[in-house]
């Protein structure tokens, strides 16, 4: 992997040190300040200027198809920060306070892009064109029978084997007075990944100054297609290098009901009641409570939720709590549906930016979507996408502490 670099956590405490060996890596700072002229010629005053820049830049190195990638930290104006790639739209760090003001990151991530081009289980990533499962990666469109890539025992997932989480895309970045923002681009052409149409998507981060990060998606077609699009950031509140999986945080779901699956994750159609079974969140639930009752070989949940409310209007979908640090995470959305992923799959094996591994239910994915295997149900809300039309979608995460 050439030109991969290490880049620095950027805790307030360090910034100092770590301003001085991203400007010779090639760092590019932007500061958006107004007001009255002052003089920047002095090193406290030039390493100042960086600590209140709300936008970096970084060179991170190669994609294996030689195109370079960026690696950028947005901050606001409460010192919390996100980091973001252009590789796959990745969220490499999101780092926000506890209730007593010390900033940790709340997301799994590596420090450097070889690590996330070698294996991630999509950690942080952009998925599309479709996230989820299609069954046997076959569906139709106006009785055109598509296969897209396997990649998930007998069924595609996420996009398939090169998927938008290993694209490159184009990056604009701006400070706008909701927060800073990066504007992330690219056409996925007419039958990338088995996929018809030239889709154009726009993807949107804003890290806002109530430490809320809003994301939104736009895509436009010139080919009836099929889209669904969703982050695939893993949460631990408690902090990505506190050692402590995610069983004693608190999780409540906006859900009446919930897509059954076959042994393979591929919904059979029915919407079905939470009530009576291990999967009602209604009520705040420590996620540790069931684990081991759902889910086998590995356990644990991988369940989809229909949430409440109208399906385009931005609601709540999810609340999740961490009783040692105070911190809380709320799950908005105008997506139908939310995964549920309690990380049942990692072993241990991939080792975090913290330098923790990454055990079993270590972290959770709140996806907000429409449903697995939506090309293959009519009675479930449509993913398909016609010249002429927009296809757009918001979610928020929204990070506060409780008291």
């Amino acid at each position: 992997m050439r030109g991969t670099r290490n880049f620095p956590r950027w805790s307030r405490s360090a910034i100092a040190l770590a301003l001085l060996s991203l400007t010779a890596g090639g760092c590019t700072q932007k500061d958006n300040s107004s007001g009255a002229k002052k003089d920047d010629s002095t090193p406290a005053a030039k390493e100042q200027k960086g600590m209140n820049a709300p936008i970096m830049t970084h060179d991170w190195g190669k994609a294996p198809d030689g195109q370079s990638v960026s690696l950028y930290r947005l901050i606001n104006k409460t010192g919390a920060s996100i980091h973001v790639t252009n590789y796959g739209g990745i969220i490499t760090q999101i780092s926000v306070p506890d209730r007593g003001g010390k900033i940790n990151d709340v997301v799994c991530g590596f420090g450097t892009l070889d690590k996330y081009v070698a294996d991630s289980p999509f950690f942080g990533a952009l998925t599309g064109r479709v996230a989820n499962r299609i069954a046997k990666g076959q569906f139709k469109i106006d009785d055109k029978e598509f296969q897209v890539p396997v990649n998930n025992g007998p069924n595609s997932l996420h996009g398939g084997k090169v998927g938008f989480d290993k694209r490159v895309w184009e990056a604009k970045t701006s400070d706008t007075t909701d927060g800073p923002q990066i504007v992330l681009h690219r056409v996925s052409p007419d039958g990338e990944e088995g996929y018809p149409g030239n889709l154009d998507v726009t993807v949107t981060y804003t890290w806002q100054h109530d430490n809320s990060l809003k994301i939104d998606y736009k895509a436009t077609t010139d080919k009836p297609t099929i889209v669904n699009l969703t982050n695939h950031s893993y949460f631990n509140l408690g902090g990505e290098n506190s050692g402590k999986t995610i069983e004693d945080e608190v999780l409540t779901i906006n859900a009446e009901k919930y897509t059954p699956t076959d042994n393979d994750l591929i919904p059979t159609g029915e919407l079905a009641s939470v009530e009576g079974t291990p999967l009602d969140f209604r009520k705040p639930t420590k996620i540790g409570a069931r684990i081991e009752q759902v889910g086998k070989d590995p356990t644990g949940y991988d369940h989809n939720y229909v949430v409440n409310g109208e399906a385009g209007k931005l609601r709540l979908a999810a609340k999740l709590e961490d009783p040692t640090t105070g911190r809380v995470m709320e799950t908005w959305t105008t997506e139908p549906g939310v995964q549920l992923y309690t990380g049942n799959f990692l072993n241990g094996k991939l080792t975090g930016i913290g330098g923790k591994p990454y055990v079993k239910h270590y972290a959770l994915c709140l996806e907000t979507q429409h449903y697995p295997d939506s090309p293959n149900h009519k009675e479930f809300p449509s993913v398909t996408l016609r010249p002429g039309q927009e296809y757009k979608s918001t979610t928020v995460y929204k990070f506060s502490v409780n008291k």
